[in-house]
């Protein structure tokens, strides 16, 4: 399911104004905070939080008592 997440945060941030390229970011940094709370091959469930704050896409993971959070910046 990381690969679903992973596109769904390109989609979120193509939605918000961000460029394809940026969307790859964001991609990226959803990756990022999966890893940190649930390693690469483990069969756990992350559930995903997407906000908008002050001109950031905010995204959080959470994995049983793991929680990872990350910024990337919208276009204005």
């Amino acid at each position: 399911m990381r690969e679903v997440a992973t596109e769904l945060a390109a989609r979120v941030a193509e939605y918000l104004g961000d460029q394809a390229r940026d969307a790859l970011a964001v991609s990226a940094a959803l990756e990022s905070v999966a890893s940190r709370v649930a390693p690469n091959g483990s069969d756990a469930d992350i559930e995903f939080d997407f906000h908008q704050v002050e001109g950031e896409l905010l995204i959080e993971a959470r994995c049983g008592s793991r929680t990872s959070k990350v910024r990337c910046p919208l276009p204005a």
